[in-house]
């Protein structure tokens, strides 16, 4: 048979591997049972020393095991956090080492699969991991080929996430076109206007095809944390004042405690004193009662996971329920789709101003993209797909897989560059 290449889409929320022999189709892996995504956690168990992964992680965290539980370490990637360490058990770790040992785990089961070692990949990248900083954001992909190369993968290459997927979806063209693919992933979005079709896909370098693409560090986990701070923060005491009505409660711990990998940062025995000592001047006490039950329970991430679940019911429905039950602690918010639209109007403008933007970089008018394509968890959100699809009515809107594009055109890629 001949050899396969393999793709690695190491995304914020989920992700996935694909194999590709050259000149054949992609195929994902079975990455966690017989799932074709595994979300990018890690749960250190201070049980029994062990390292869960994924749906695992998730499980024994939520189940209360004594542990450690990181998620959405790729949203960290270019920002400060990586130049510190935190503490894992008994010992500290870098993040750089956090992800390493993620990657670790999918190199395992590629190899498992392959049963040879794999030390080449092509690692999907958004088109910016930090917005404001070109420094920043060429450290950010130094950073992830860093922890990629400290397991193994010798030779590392990257593709833009968004020309992954269209890689993927130009596979089964017929015809030539212009089109923009739209990835919303869990930490980033991108936007990128391509030149597709079956001739060019044979081409070694496509390069010239990429006639514009932009990205702002926007994702699902930002809708969920506006969401989550909507709804839920305020319950905990954000927005409340001192009882002589003088000062309101610090935002900043409210803000963390909505953001998926800042959450860790609040348990701390500094912490939980400050929120002790602000509930003794709060004029709603009862709500930093609760704060301080999170904290205490470490149930950051649980909240974080209700609220994912109620933005997920969102696209569906026009009202969901924010619920998080535990012993001492209940926890619940109604929320309409209107309101959630409301809270998370901002992030919705960004991306229709990246959009924009990567029409202008391309020198073209709305009228001459013909197709879109819509990837990426964060694509599903209905507000969202307006956005991306409005200047675009004479387009056909092809809805790809939502969690599996981008891998299976990494592994296409893979081939290609490889073979």
């Amino acid at each position: 048979m001949p050899r396969s290449y393999a793709g690695l889409d190491f995304g914020t929320t989920n992700s996935t591997l694909a194999l590709c022999a050259p000149g054949g189709a992609p195929r994902l892996l079975a990455v966690e049972a017989e799932h074709l995504t595994i979300p990018s956690a890690l749960f250190f168990s201070l049980e029994d020393g062990q390292t869960y992964f994924g749906r695992r992680a998730v499980f024994e965290y939520v189940d209360g095991a004594e542990g450690r539980f990181m998620r959405a370490l790729k949203s960290i990637l270019g920002s400060s956090l990586m130049r510190e360490t935190t503490q894992v058990g008994r010992q500290r770790m870098s993040f750089e080492a956090l992800i390493g040992r993620f990657l670790a785990h999918l190199r395992e089961t590629l190899e498992r699969e392959t049963d040879e070692p794999v030390d080449r990949i092509v690692l999907g990248r958004p088109v910016r991991f930090v917005d404001e900083s070109e420094a920043a954001d060429r450290e950010a992909a130094e950073q992830l080929a860093s922890a990629a190369r400290a397991q193994g993968f010798r030779h590392v290459e990257f593709q833009f996430e968004p020309v992954a997927a269209a890689l993927y979806f130009e596979s089964g063209m017929n015809a030539e076109q212009v089109a923009l693919v739209v990835d919303i992933g869990g930490g980033t979005s991108d936007f990128s206007i391509l030149r597709l079709g079956p001739d060019r896909a044979r081409l070694p370098d496509r390069s010239g095809d990429i006639l514009g693409t932009t990205g702002v560090h926007v994702g699902g986990t930002d809708f969920d944390r506006l969401l989550n701070i909507a709804r839920m923060q305020p319950l905990l005491g954000l927005g409340s004042a001192t009882a002589d009505g003088k000062r309101s409660m610090p935002v900043w711990y409210f803000n963390d405690l909505a953001t998926w990998h800042r959450i860790n940062t609040l348990y701390t025995p500094k912490v939980l004193a400050d929120i002790r000592a602000l509930g003794k001047e709060a004029a709603e006490p009862e709500k930093l009662k609760r704060m301080e039950h999170v904290l205490s329970h470490r149930s950051g991430h649980r909240l974080a996971g209700a609220v994912e679940k109620a933005k997920i019911a969102l696209t569906r429905e026009d009202a969901a329920a924010i619920v998080l039950r535990e012993p001492g602690l209940a926890l619940e918010a109604p929320v309409t789709r209107g309101e959630f639209e409301a809270a998370t109007a901002e992030l919705v403008e960004r991306i229709g101003g990246a959009i924009e933007a990567a029409l202008r970089l391309a020198g073209l008018e709305a009228e001459a993209v013909q197709t879109v394509i819509l990837t990426g968890g964060g694509a599903q959100v209905p507000a969202v797909a307006q956005a991306a699809t409005a200047r675009f009515p004479g387009a056909r809107v092809a809805l790809s897989d939502a969690f599996g594009s981008v891998g299976l055109g990494l592994g296409l890629d893979a081939a290609r560059r490889f073979a």
